[in-house]
């Protein structure tokens, strides 16, 4: 079996930088940052084990939490495709502060699912 995209990267280290890069935008964001809670540590945390555990790391966000279910958890909150659109910019940004630990293939996977799993989320 092949190195998965989780070791590829560097592993935990990878995403927690990826996500703590993502909630410095979401913090001053205006849009985004009434959809969350006002302490964002679950937030965080939630983020980073469901990214590790989508690209091939430990189990530990559905052990904790049960399926993903992402639509459902995001049903509450109107994802307006303003919302869609701050959400990947927040993203993309986290993903440049990030972008010298990927080579140019893994971060095209990472960007393209990304810009796909916002679209997917847009409910209003």
């Amino acid at each position: 079996m092949g190195e998965t995209f989780y070791q590829r990267v560097g592993g935990e280290s990878f995403f927690v930088d990826l996500v703590d890069a993502f909630y410095a935008v979401v913090e001053a964001d205006p849009v985004l940052r009434p959809m969350y809670p006002e302490d964002l540590a679950d937030s965080r945390r939630h983020l980073a084990l469901f990214l590790m555990q989508y690209w091939g790391g430990p189990r530990t966000y559905q052990d904790e939490r049960g399926h993903p279910r992402l639509r459902m958890r995001h049903a509450p909150f109107a994802v307006t495709a303003e919302a869609r659109d701050r959400w990947l910019g927040a993203m993309t940004a986290a993903l440049g502060a990030v972008r010298d630990r990927l080579d140019e293939a893994d971060y095209l996977e990472l960007r393209d699912y990304l810009a796909a799993s916002a679209g997917q989320l847009r409910n209003a």
